[in-house]
């Protein structure tokens, strides 16, 4: 889907009036079960864990902004994954990126390979995917950009080393969005989302999607989606579908406050490293350009200093929420080695430097001149101590 019709398609993709009112947004079908004429004779809708017609708009207008042919919803992002996981060999072989979520990397390790998946990882932005993708290999899991260090992979490449040896490739496309991103065009198998983050974009809904133009992907899917029941409810499903519609206008302005503090933070003396995949001096900047359109409110960076300096200054912000998750209209702040990536092993993360002061900002939609002064201010406190 072109670029110049996303504003249009976040508002009106997979969806029509409603055929029995004429209603223009997507009825909330608060149900359970579902009348039927005759036994096993019904409209196509038995039990609403199969299936619900408002899931079903959701599914169908994200699929159609990351130009797939189907979308598969779940009650969470950790969901989504974990779906795709169950549609795996007992024994496969999943090669992940090394700098991954760190619920994504729990679920591997501590989940998944107590029941024989083998998982290896490498770092996509540097590796050459023939070195590291073997034969043999079932998925690799791509974040791109990573959480928390923003690096930057060629989707493209990997995708040909994928089809090349028989793996699925899916790509977690949280943090670009198809606003900016999308991977299915690059010749991925598999896009999934964290609804929970940009998609709803209020910070009042947990989900999860996986959007595919696989048919055996989709099959296999649809069927866990039923069988396995990690399904979203109606309310869940409308919330996020209504969060979608701003999707284009939230996530340009997420880009042009986090340009901006990143040109304030890339001048300020107490940052010693930064993270940000649009800005010309990051490593994944070339690549960004390349496959991406642009990039959301994302940024990471070193404070100078000790860990109780980082600490100070993520307690001290004001307008910076100290929180868990992203991508609302709201801004957060965090440490991940102490919040998201906890889980990670303090030598994995220390080797793939996600330092201890490592912060994570989730810039929000609030003006940007607020957000620097709350910043700036947070690191007055953090050097007095």
């Amino acid at each position: 889907m072109a670029d110049e019709h996303l504003q249009t398609a976040v508002i009106h993709a997979g969806q029509s009036p409603e055929p029995v009112t004429g209603a223009v947004m997507p009825p909330v079908f608060q149900t359970s079960t579902y009348a039927q004429e005759w036994p096993a004779k019904h409209t196509g809708y038995e039990y609403a864990r199969g299936d619900n017609p408002t899931r079903q708009a959701l599914q169908r207008c994200v699929a159609a902004l990351e130009s797939a042919e189907h979308g598969i919803a779940f009650g969470s992002g950790l969901g989504a994954t974990s779906t795709i996981l169950q549609a795996l060999p007992a024994n496969a072989k999943v090669v992940g990126g090394d700098d991954l979520y760190g619920g994504t990397y729990r679920l591997f390790e501590r989940i998944y390979r107590k029941r024989g998946m083998d998982f290896s990882y490498a770092d996509f932005s540097q590796a050459d995917p023939a070195e590291v993708i073997a034969e043999g290999t079932h998925l690799v899991w791509l974040e791109t950009p990573t959480n928390p260090l923003l690096k930057v992979a060629d989707v493209a490449a990997i995708a040909a080393r994928c089809r090349a040896v028989g793996a699925t490739l899916a790509v977690d496309n949280t943090f670009a969005t198809p606003i900016f991103q999308r991977p299915i065009e690059l010749g991925a198998h598999l896009v999934v989302h964290s609804t929970t983050k940009y998609l709803n974009g209020h910070s009042d809904v947990v989900g999860g999607i996986v959007l595919t133009s696989e048919p055996e992907w989709a099959e296999q899917l649809t069927f866990l989606q039923n069988a396995s029941g990690a399904v979203p409810g109606p309310w869940d499903s409308w919330l996020t579908l209504r969060g979608v519609k701003t999707l284009a206008i939230r996530m340009a302005k997420h880009q042009e406050n986090a340009q901006r503090i990143v040109a304030w933070l890339a001048d300020h003396d107490e940052v010693e490293r930064l993270h940000y995949p649009m800005w010309e001096s990051d490593p994944g900047y070339a690549l960004a350009k390349k496959q991406m359109s642009g990039f959301g409110g994302m940024i990471s960076f070193v404070l100078r200093g000790d860990l109780a300096r980082a600490e100070r200054l993520v307690a001290s912000t004001k307008l910076f929420t100290l929180a868990e998750s992203l991508g609302g209209v709201e801004s957060l702040i965090e440490l991940p080695a102490s919040m998201t990536h906890a889980s990670v092993p303090p030598e994995q993360r220390a080797a793939l430097g996600i330092d201890d002061g490592l912060i994570r900002l989730s810039v929000g939609i609030e003006h940007v001149g607020d957000l620097v002064a709350d910043l700036q201010q947070a690191m007055d406190v953090s050097v007095r101590g």
